[in-house]
């Protein structure tokens, strides 16, 4: 009977441990503080742990671990008892209450119930990142329009907003050119998605890599330069955002740049 991937990770579990001890050499010799010695004379250590006294309970509990990890997403469909009783039943060779040609028709019933509320939640979110998106891409226009009159910020074709901050007096780089820049991003609100200052490091890239809006904006920046930029949507990460990421569908994002560096190739 073939198992579901999460509920095989168990089983990966204790191979790998299995493995390891088949092949670790012992970190610790066998006189050390807490040293023990199996039947077959090999040498290991126990550390302290509260409520887990032997090594057998440690590793008793760390395959658990991984098997409560691994069932925790359908959590609301499994008896947590019934799998101990079923886990218990194989490991003591007992006679199991479902034959195998039972066990594949649950199993079969079970994924089919798993797959049809998998579509309805990827649909369900898709409606809501659509929702979000148009509601971004509404916010957008009311800032940006608002942003334009402000005096300072200068508005391009493509609809790019920027603001000097210091005009440097170097070149400019072209589109082919790598450079290097320090820069702080966030959206709308106010919240931080991304800084090279937080690393303390420069980012390194050819200005054709990233996305539109910075593009066109750091070819507008001589080395030197900081500018404030205001990226609409389009010339971002458009209505797809990030997926699973810190950027929503249909975001503005706002940055600070600093040109420091047109790099040789």
């Amino acid at each position: 009977m073939k198992l579901p991937r999460k509920l095989t990770l168990a089983v990966a579990t204790a191979s790998c441990v299995l493995a390891l001890a088949a092949c670790k050499p012992a970190e610790k010799d066998a006189t050390s503080t807490g040293a023990t010695t199996d039947a077959a004379g090999t040498a290991g250590t126990t550390e302290k742990i509260p409520g887990l006294a032997t090594e057998k309970q440690q590793v008793s509990y760390m395959i658990g671990m991984d098997i409560g990890k691994s069932l925790k997403p359908m959590k609301d469909e499994i008896d947590t008892a019934t799998v101990k009783r079923a886990i218990d039943d194989m490991v003591n060779d007992k006679t199991p209450l479902l034959n195998d040609e039972q066990a594949v028709a649950v199993m079969q019933t079970f994924g089919e119930k798993m797959q049809v509320r998998q579509q309805a939640d990827a649909a369900k979110l898709q409606a809501q990142m659509e929702a979000k998106g148009k509601k971004n891409l509404e916010l957008e226009k009311v800032f940006l329009a608002g942003n334009a009159k402000k005096s300072g910020v200068v508005t391009t074709g493509s609809g790019l907003q920027y603001q000097i901050i210091t005009q440097g007096a170097g070149p400019k780089p072209k589109s082919e050119d790598r450079v290097s820049v320090h820069y702080a991003g966030t959206l709308l609100d106010g919240t931080e998605f991304d800084s090279s200052y937080k690393r303390n490091e420069p980012a390194q890239f050819v200005l054709s890599s990233v996305v539109p809006g910075w593009n066109e904006a750091l070819q507008l920046m001589p080395v030197g330069s900081k500018y404030k930029l205001w990226v609409p949507a389009k010339l971002g990460y458009g209505e797809a955002g990030t997926p699973g990421g810190p950027i929503p569908p249909n975001s503005t994002l706002v940055f600070e740049v600093e040109l420091l560096n047109i790099d040789k190739p």
